[in-house]
């Protein structure tokens, strides 16, 4: 069974147009390296050859790993989530009840991570965690380094 990975609309068309940068952009330039290396001659003893043959296979790893991501995408419309309730695309502000301080965290999908900015992934153990609550409701989320605690305040709809 295939796991579907909710993504907004502007996060798939903008993994599409990463896509297409490195196969119509990206891997033209590669291949003309290894043309280029390969006129050169003998192949055992050619640098650029091995290192483009190298950044070809990295790169083809890395299309097809974002050619599996948009196929398990699951294009979310967040204007028929929930307003109530902690849904993805959301931005819950809580209250950490054993550090006393409040944060923000938005819920959002595979590429669009960033912890630092407090945007948590939906599949996240945080994530999934919030997902669903509502208003006053206390949360107790294990993590690899125990538990947080958490009483959600708002909760703020994009959609």
């Amino acid at each position: 069974m295939v796991d579907r990975v909710p993504i907004t609309r502007e996060g798939y068309d903008k993994r599409k147009a990463e896509l297409k940068q490195m196969e119509d952009v990206e891997m033209p330039i590669i291949s003309q390296k290894i043309a280029d290396a390969r006129a050169e001659g003998d192949l055992k003893e050619n640098a650029e050859y091995h290192a483009a043959r190298e950044n070809q296979g990295m790169l083809q790893a890395k299309i097809n790993l974002l050619k599996d991501k948009l196929a398990r995408a699951s294009i979310v419309d967040a204007s028929k989530l929930p307003k109530d309730e902690v849904a993805f695309g959301c931005t819950v502000r809580v209250l950490d009840l054993d550090l006393d301080d409040e944060e923000e965290i938005t819920l959002v999908g595979d590429g669009d991570e960033d912890y630092d900015q407090g945007r948590y992934l939906i599949t996240s153990p945080i994530g999934q965690g919030l997902l669903g609550k509502k208003v006053g409701d206390k949360v107790e989320i294990p993590v690899p380094k125990g538990s947080i605690n958490f009483e959600v305040l708002e909760i703020r709809s994009e959609g």
